[in-house]
């Protein structure tokens, strides 16, 4: 055997190796995807709010069928991957430690760039809560297990108060939003669309947003098995999750109008909404997002909100660490 060909030989083994140990090469190998991809969304999922209005992921997987489910917040959403509703959701950065930590099945596989202000500690325009430490002894709304949680808690820390220090009201957003307006609640811890909604509408004054608290991560989490299975599709996914990002960015007016007629909030609603949100494309987990859900951990296991402690690492998707290596 000749020089030429046994160095031709040594290559096309060199590449066999390496696309059987690198999982995302293997999955663009395979022509089969999955029949269906289930995708979980909440109105605060922008990108995926867009994608389903826009059709073009059903394009991009064209042999595989697109369900899409929607949830009011992201405990929910992760209660659905946990017993096999949904195959592929987003949240923001805390269900997914109250989901670890539980011991329900799931994987980080996707992030979008941090979003500090799109989520904001709310009270009624006239309230006499004035600064952070007014907090103490008050009556305050937020969704349990959810990114507003970790954002309280970061509030509070600040304003040197322990949980204990205030009435957390654990109540999911629409009626968070209803004990807001009728007064039942002093105060208020919400993301965005429901946040410019009561701001635009003059319901709300802000006392605090999640800049300096938080990143306010946005994280996609899939099924274990489907992850392992199917990481060529997600990889589809989270292209075309970044086309959608740059269309809307090019296109704010369409965006918006599409938005606000999905979600049934008004057109400045929906534009507020738009222009808080930096440029979002979507990329495989990071080593940077895992270390902030670390801290995110560690502070609920602090607190004892959380039964045990967790090692995000280990919920972080193979396959992406591989290809960032």
């Amino acid at each position: 055997m000749d020089d030429a060909l046994m160095t031709r030989r040594a290559a096309l083994v060199a590449a066999a190796t390496a696309a059987l140990w690198n999982p995302l090469q293997r999955a663009e190998a395979e022509e089969a995807g999955p029949t269906e991809l289930r995708l979980g969304f909440q109105k605060g999922s922008v990108n995926l709010t867009l994608l389903k209005l826009r059709g073009t992921l059903e394009s991009a997987l064209s042999r595989t069928g697109v369900k899409w489910v929607e949830f009011p917040a992201g405990p929910q959403l992760l209660e659905a991957l946990a017993v096999g509703s949904i195959d592929v959701g987003a949240t923001g950065d805390t269900p997914p430690v109250f989901a670890q930590a539980a011991g329900k099945p799931l994987l980080y596989v996707g992030t979008e760039p941090p979003k500090p202000d799109a989520s904001a500690v709310l009270v009624k325009a006239a309230s006499p809560i004035r600064t952070l430490a007014d907090l103490h002894g008050k009556r305050i709304a937020l969704q349990k297990g959810s990114s507003s949680h970790y954002f309280l808690v970061k509030v509070l820390e600040q304003a040197r108060l322990a949980w204990s220090d205030i009435q957390p009201h654990y109540l999911a957003p629409a009626d968070a939003r209803a004990a807001f307006e009728r007064g039942a609640i002093d105060a208020w811890v919400i993301w965005d669309p429901y946040y410019a909604a009561a701001e635009l509408e003059g319901q709300a004054r802000v006392l605090a947003t999640s800049r300096g608290f938080t990143n306010n991560n946005s994280v996609y989490l899939a099924a274990p098995a489907f992850a392992e299975r199917h990481a060529a599709t997600l990889q589809r996914l989270f292209a075309a999750l970044t086309e959608t990002d740059a269309w809307a960015r090019a296109h704010r007016q369409e965006a918006a109008q599409r938005y606000a007629d999905f979600s049934g909030l008004n057109l400045g609603t929906a534009y507020r909404l738009l222009e808080r949100r930096p440029p979002s494309p979507v990329t495989p987990i990071t080593p940077q997002v895992v270390a902030d859900q670390q801290r995110v951990a560690d502070a609920f296991l602090r607190l004892q909100l959380i039964p045990r402690p967790i090692r995000v690492a280990d919920a972080a998707w193979q396959a992406a660490r591989v290809a960032t290596r």
